[in-house]
């Protein structure tokens, strides 16, 4: 009994041994050289701690919101980021600029904020229907996210705030999963979505004969979609969330590590067009450079990333 146990634990471990040959060395694309990789290369000041998202005005000013409460600015042609404006806070996260002045802030516990040179920060949704905007879902709170993650159900909603009347109603119920980034199209005339843990974008229609309907942009994406940016020619730029970190640089002290890690996909940026096809698609095929990328925009030829790994802008 023993001894067939034996055999067949032999066997198995014989046909393990051989698939991962096969995907180490038939599907891998590279002819790897070994690499002692050295700290991250910051840019300007360095001073900028998981700056998630990233926005730019009318005169060209970056903006981003980081974890230690600070809004800082990049002024075109200028050095280095300022601390711009500041609060209480070490959970802002998305950014965008407002439509006439100023920029709006979303803090995952307080809510979303309105940020101006005269008047700091005001606030424009802290509550919905009498629950803090900070609930992720119609079902689990922001201790239980992982729920969420594990059941991978539709209990996301998508709210509409109207900065005239000063209201915000529930536009997208229990619609999408385990909800992340959202855009306007270019004419405006459907939305999309991000649903970060089933690896697609869904869209909605706002206008024309598919109003009301949601259907799905893209999906099988070869990452997690994060947040979502308009890019000027009417497509999208979606950043990836992978399976990388800090801390695999012994991947690259190995041939055989390296095979088997390039024959998946590593994709951090995705442009994705209007009928859903990907056109480019942007790597840091060795991790040299940036990891964990959250956000991209592209302004003026150039695409800025935002990130949760590294105290820079890419």
């Amino acid at each position: 009994m023993a001894s067939n146990l034996i055999r067949v634990s032999s066997s198995l471990v014989l046909v393990v041994l051989v698939a991962l040959t096969v995907q180490i060395f038939y599907f891998s694309p590279i002819d790897p050289v070994l690499l002692d990789i050295k700290p991250v290369s910051l840019t300007i000041d360095n001073k900028l701690r998981e700056s998630e998202d990233v926005c730019v005005d009318k005169e060209g000013t970056l903006y981003t919101a980081t974890r230690d409460g600070w809004i800082k600015r990049l002024r075109r042609n200028k050095g280095n980021w300022e601390n711009w404006k500041h609060m209480d806070s070490d959970t802002l996260i998305g950014i965008t600029t407002a439509k006439e002045v100023g920029i709006i802030v979303c803090d995952v516990t307080k809510g979303l904020f309105k940020v101006t040179e005269k008047d700091g920060f005001s606030v424009l949704i802290s509550q919905l229907n009498g629950c803090q905007l900070s609930v992720l879902n119609t079902k689990f709170d922001m201790q239980n996210w992982y729920l969420d993650v594990l059941e991978a159900s539709s209990h996301g909603q998508v709210l509409k705030y109207n900065p005239t009347s000063n209201e915000t109603v529930i536009f997208l119920n229990n619609v999408v999963a385990f909800a992340n980034g959202v855009a306007l199209s270019k004419d405006e005339d459907y939305l999309v979505a991000c649903e970060i843990w089933k690896y697609r974008c869904i869209r909605h229609w706002l206008k024309g004969a598919n109003k009301g309907i949601t259907d799905v942009l893209i999906e099988n994406l070869p990452g997690a979609p994060d947040n979502i940016n308009l890019a000027p020619d009417g497509s999208f730029w979606i950043p990836l969330i992978l399976l990388t970190s800090k801390g695999l640089e012994f991947v690259h002290k190995y041939k055989t590590t390296k095979h088997l890690v390039d024959s998946f996909p590593r994709l951090i940026v995705v442009n994705v067009a209007t009928d859903g096809k990907i056109i480019r698609e942007f790597d840091d095929a060795d991790w040299k450079v940036i990891t964990f990328v959250t956000s991209a925009l592209e302004f003026e030829d150039h695409l800025y990333l935002g990130n949760l790994n590294c105290n820079f802008l890419g």
